[in-house]
């Protein structure tokens, strides 16, 4: 028997659609993930798994792997699983792995700003139809994030002071984190960026609280409890070693890996089955975990999702999370195992992890590590 280890950990700046990164293409900002991990690998990845959504199409994981340099021998695959893509990628190499395959790097990529614009065909003499998006889910559940993020507030009783307050938590976090470096050996410069942009240092619950809201009349989640629209790329890399044995460094032992559905109207619930399931696996619970990084698409969706899981949303992302640091759809989920990388084995700060993401079309996924050194 075999297990997965994550042994390299890299992530881009998360860049702000329009701004710093808005030149870099999604296989530029790919390549720029592949490439360092694959150096830190110190053999030849058997395979690239890379999660996107909203890209130019096509295999962007090859494009990528070939600009990073790897041999055309090395075979690439893209998977979307929308916001959960990228870590959905990592479960799918871990199990790979763990069956027998080489190396793998992992991870995922996305770039709002240079995502394509798309077009239905013209239908009876009209002209093509722009879409920002492909359905999440046959009609009537074909509902946009934030509105379901808003009704799961309201249906679940999340009021808009408690997602104020969590809002700003997050991005006093990221500021505290990123002055203190504890982003600096997991970012890989791209664009001659070196820091994430998003993060707000004078963001407070009052300043919060004269936001209007977003999404419906009289709803709580708004531009300011909410995530942005963002650039950015992640990766990891996953070898194996025999169970009970020690792979030669540091790194992350992948226990358990789910992925769950629900109701699609409700798509910020899917990370909580996904989350029961992998912690089964693991035979871990709530209470056994030193880090939790769940990406914070909206306030009210991730406050909503720990009340589920008897999980107090202090203990989640400690160095802050998407509300701040930004949501590149495709690769957040790999940002989260970054995180945990970065926190578990760079930083020493526990032993167990969790990441975990939900999805549009009711989806999530969860990936469990134990920190090894």
């Amino acid at each position: 028997m075999t297990e997965a280890f994550i042994v390299a950990a890299r992530r881009t700046p998360i860049g702000t659609a329009g701004r710093g990164l808005a030149g870099v293409s999604a296989a530029a900002l790919g390549a720029a993930v592949v490439a360092a991990v694959a150096t830190e690998l110190g053999s030849q990845p058997a395979e690239v798994i890379l999660g996107n959504c909203m890209g130019p199409g096509g295999d962007v994981a090859r494009v990528a792997s070939l600009t990073a340099g790897l041999p055309a021998a090395v075979p690439a695959i893209t998977v979307d699983r929308q916001c959960a893509s990228g870590l959905a990628a990592i479960e799918l190499a871990a199990r790979l792995v763990s069956a027998g395959s080489g190396p793998i790097v992992a991870g995922g990529v996305e770039s709002a700003s240079t995502a394509p614009w798309r077009s239905w065909p013209p239908q009876d003499g009209r002209p093509p139809q722009r879409y920002e998006r492909a359905p999440f889910a046959p009609l009537p559940d074909d509902i946009d994030m934030g509105l379901a993020a808003d009704l799961l507030a309201l249906e679940r009783g999340v009021t808009r002071e408690r997602q104020d307050a969590y809002a700003a938590e997050s991005h006093a976090r990221a500021v505290l984190a990123a002055a203190r470096g504890e982003f600096d050996d997991e970012i890989v410069q791209v664009g001659g960026i070196l820091a994430d942009e998003r993060p707000k240092p004078a963001l407070t619950p009052q300043l919060l609280a004269r936001f209007p809201a977003a999404f419906r009349e009289g709803g709580t989640v708004t531009v300011g409890n909410s995530c942005g629209v963002n650039d950015g790329a992640a990766a990891v890399g996953i070898v194996r070693a025999v169970r009970g044995t020690a792979v030669g460094r540091p790194g992350l032992r992948v226990l358990g890996a789910a992925s769950a559905g629900v109701n699609p109207g409700r798509p910020g619930l899917g990370l909580v089955p996904a989350v029961e399931l992998a912690l089964a696996e693991a035979g871990l619970g709530i209470d056994d975990l030193d880090v939790v990084e769940v990406n914070e698409a909206f306030a009210g969706q991730v406050l909503a999702c720990c009340d589920a899981l008897g999980l107090d949303p202090g203990r989640v992302c400690p160095g802050g999370g998407a509300l701040a640091l930004g949501h590149p759809w495709g690769a957040s989920g790999a940002v989260l195992v970054v995180r945990l990388f970065t926190q578990l084995v760079r930083q020493d700060r526990g032993r167990y992890g969790l990441a975990a993401i939900a999805a549009g079309g009711g989806q999530g996924t969860a990936v469990v590590v134990e920190a090894c050194r």
